[in-house]
């Protein structure tokens, strides 16, 4: 079951509103609005979560952030030779 929708107005420049009419496809350009909206407000409660999470232990260092990219691309390698070999 979906959500209930309303409808509302929102002003924006006409050529991002065509180009999201193009892309919106048959589900239409509300779908694709709202699909963007969400998107966006994931990002911004997870940078809230960013944010209280460097308060109370500081910021991540870069090397921080790539020792996780390299642990993330080595499971990846891992689930894709996993999926090759299972084929």
């Amino acid at each position: 079951m979906s959500e209930p929708t309303g409808k509302y107005s929102i002003t924006m420049p006409r050529d991002i509103a065509e180009a999201a009419k193009a892309r919106g496809g048959p589900s239409g350009l509300s779908a694709y609005v709202a699909s963007a909206v969400a998107r966006q407000i994931e990002r911004d409660n997870l940078n809230e979560l960013i944010q209280i999470a460097e308060a109370e232990h500081g910021p991540i260092t870069d090397e921080e952030i790539q020792a996780l990219r390299d642990r993330l691309q080595q499971a990846r390698s891992e689930q894709q030779q996993g999926g090759a070999n299972a084929a």
